[in-house]
């Protein structure tokens, strides 16, 4: 079997490790994370239109979904735990505990790989999805460099090991697929993508970690009522 590797869809998914890696540079050598979070940006935007493009042109394969699955795992696992330990070490953190906020990217590993062997996960992400994962944390980190704040190194290994959980939670998180654009069925996707524009619009760039809670939270919730329907 001949295996196609420089398709176009490869080569964006490509193009989505290499700002992956881009970040982790930003963050750890040139220790700037407005730098991080707009290459990570980029990479979310190549690991949309990866998939996007391979539907198009119907060149779907085996080696894309793998490769798909490597490059998020840099972009998306590596770069936000590169962009806490900067954060961890600036607040006056040890080095050597800083290395605690990697399980970031030792759950991301876990969660895609579950990803590409789970089917139940075709309408639905279960578990917190790695892309949301790594851009709550690169804006976050964004944030607190702009506004210059001083948070105490604990709380970024708290949170690093919360979000860890997160992504390999048994917890139904909606996805943004949208079978057909008419609000009925679509209540959720609108109302979410409402109260993100609205947040955006008051807070601008700062109001991405706040719009990564909001999902969380309303996942939460369609689950909590899922859970009290079944009883």
């Amino acid at each position: 079997m001949k295996i196609k590797m420089f398709t176009i869809p490869n080569m964006l998914t490509l193009c989505n490790l290499l700002s992956g890696c881009a970040a982790v540079v930003s963050a750890l050598w040139l220790h700037n994370l407005g730098w991080a979070f707009a290459w990570v940006v980029l990479a979310a935007v190549f690991d949309f239109f990866d998939g996007f493009v391979a539907r198009l042109l119907h060149s779907s394969s085996v080696i894309g979904k793998e490769l798909d699955s490597l490059a998020d795992m840099v972009s998306f696992g590596v770069a936000p735990s590169a962009v806490l330990f900067n954060l961890y070490v600036l607040a006056g953190g040890s080095p050597m505990w800083g290395f605690g906020v990697f399980v970031v990217a030792a759950f991301s590993a876990l969660r895609l790989a579950k990803f590409n062997i789970d089917e139940n996960q075709t309408k639905q992400f279960i578990g917190l999805p790695t892309p949301a994962c790594a851009l709550f944390f690169v804006s976050s980190g964004y944030w607190v460099e702009l506004q210059d704040v001083m948070l105490p190194p604990a709380l970024f290994l708290c949170v690093a090991v919360v979000f860890a959980l997160l992504l390999i939670a048994p917890l139904p998180m909606f996805a943004l697929k949208f079978s057909h654009y008419r609000f009925q069925g679509n209540e959720v996707r609108y109302l979410f993508l409402l109260l993100s524009l609205g947040l955006l619009i008051v807070w601008h760039l700062a109001a991405l970690p706040w719009i990564i809670v909001l999902y969380i939270l309303i996942s939460g919730a369609l689950y909590l009522r899922e859970v009290r329907g079944r009883k």
